[in-house]
């Protein structure tokens, strides 16, 4: 039973869940959609969303606390300089979930991730 379980595992250990989060992460952020499952859309949806929020405050701080989060300084400098002044009249839900349908070899549900135009 998964009582006061907070997230989902993703059927995969912590060390790899936490790299799979951090590269769709950063891969979001680069390209402003992906397509991927909807588990790991839904899963990754408020890890970007905090990463956003962080990003609209342009301090040495933020820039350390993504730089620790995110590996890539592209995405870094992508997060301080273009969508954190994008959103910084928007008090969240910067990201929407589009559903795609099934997945031929597997029949996975899957979506796309991408951010909200303003």
């Amino acid at each position: 039973m998964r009582h006061q379980r907070k997230g989902k595992t993703l059927d995969r250990n912590s060390t790899a869940r936490k790299a799979l989060l951090r590269n769709l992460a950063t891969s979001l952020i680069l390209h402003e959609h992906v397509n991927t499952t909807l588990a790991k859309a839904k899963a990754v949806k408020p890890v970007v969303e905090k990463l956003i929020t962080t990003g609209k405050q342009k301090t040495l701080t933020s820039r350390r606390k993504l730089a620790s989060y995110i590996t890539i300084e592209s995405a870094v400098n992508k997060v301080l300089e273009e969508l954190g002044p994008r959103y910084a009249e928007r008090k969240g839900g910067y990201l929407r979930i589009i559903k795609l349908g099934q997945r031929q070899g597997d029949g996975a549900e899957t979506a796309q991730i991408q951010f909200v135009n303003d």
